[in-house]
C-alpha cells in the first residue's frame, strides 16, 4: 500500500499549471506498455475506448466488472502510476468506488457529472458530495487517490444553452475543488473558457487537446495543469487498421 500511495503523491505532483501532465489515454495492456514505452510517465484510461473495444456503447454501457478487469490488467502491467476513467461511478456508493480503484491498483481517477440514468448533469451539491466522500474513504485507506472531477457543462449531452455554459462549469469546479478534488475537467471548453476557469477557480485544470488540431503550447500558456486525448488514439488505431485491411481484402478479390 505504501508503493501505492507514493504513486499517488507522484501523480498528483505532476500536475503542475503552465507544465502540464500529458496523457495519451489507453485501452488495453498494449497500449498501455507503448505510451511507458514512449518514455511518459503516467497511463491514463480512455472508458470510452475501453467500452468500445468491449463491444459496448460509452456512458456506462459497459458493465463495471468488465470496465475495472480491464484496468486491473493495466496497472499490473506497467510500473507508472495509472489513473481511471470511472465515468459516473457505475451507480457505485463513493466509498465502494474508492475500494475498487485502489483494490485494483489505481492510484487516480476521473469521476464525471453527466447523469447516464436519467440524462442530463448531476446536481453539483449531490456530485460535490459524492466527491467529498470519496476523498474521506481514500483518505482511511490510506491511499491519496487523485480524483480528476469531469465538469461536463460543455459536453455534447449538456442540456445548457450556450451562455450558461461557462458560469455552471465555474460553479461546478469551486463546488468539486473545495469538495477534495485534485483537478477540474471541463472537456469541450474552448480557450477563452479555460482562460477564465484557470483564473477564476484556482485548481489544477485539465484540457482536452484535439489531434492534429489542437495546440500543446497554447495549453501551456493558459495554464492547464493536465491535458488528455480520450478516445482519439484508440480511433487512430482503428483507422490504421483499416487502411492495413484494405489490400489484403484486394488480394483476396
Amino acid at each position: 500500500m505504501s508503493d501505492q500511495a507514493e504513486k499517488a503523491k507522484l501523480l498528483r505532483s505532476l500536475h503542475i499549471p503552465g507544465a502540464p501532465l500529458v496523457l495519451p489515454n489507453a485501452w488495453d495492456v498494449g497500449s498501455a506498455r507503448a505510451v511507458v514505452d514512449a518514455g511518459f510517465p503516467v497511463v491514463a484510461t480512455a472508458s470510452n475506448a475501453i467500452a468500445a473495444a468491449l463491444g459496448y456503447d460509452d456512458g456506462e454501457g459497459a458493465p463495471s466488472e468488465e470496465m475495472m478487469f480491464v484496468a486491473q490488467r493495466i496497472a499490473a502491467s506497467v510500473d507508472v502510476p495509472v489513473t481511471v476513467d470511472a465515468e459516473a461511478g457505475y451507480g457505485m456508493a463513493p466509498e465502494e468506488l474508492v475500494e475498487v480503484l485502489i483494490g485494483i491498483g489505481a492510484v487516480g481517477c476521473n469521476i464525471e457529472d453527466s447523469d447516464h440514468a436519467d440524462g442530463g448533469l448531476i446536481d453539483v451539491g449531490v456530485r460535490a458530495t459524492y466527491i467529498a466522500r470519496m476523498r474521506a474513504a481514500a483518505g482511511r485507506i490510506g491511499v491519496p487517490l487523485v480524483i480528476n472531477a469531469r465538469i461536463d457543462s460543455f459536453f455534447p449531452t449538456s442540456p445548457l444553452a450556450e451562455n450558461q455554459k461557462r458560469a455552471d462549469a465555474i460553479s461546478r469546479a469551486e463546488a468539486y475543488w473545495s469538495a477534495g478534488a485534485d483537478c477540474v475537467f471541463p472537456p469541450g471548453a474552448g480557450p477563452d473558457d479555460l482562460r477564465v476557469i484557470v483564473a477564476e477557480v484556482g485548481a489544477p485544470v485539465n484540457a482536452g487537446l484535439p489531434l492534429g488540431r489542437g495546440s500543446l503550447d497554447e495549453l501551456r500558456a493558459i495554464g492547464v495543469a493536465r491535458v488528455s486525448v480520450g478516445p482519439q488514439l484508440y480511433r487512430s488505431a482503428l483507422d490504421h487498421l483499416h487502411t492495413d485491411l484494405q489490400p489484403l481484402l484486394e488480394v483476396r478479390g
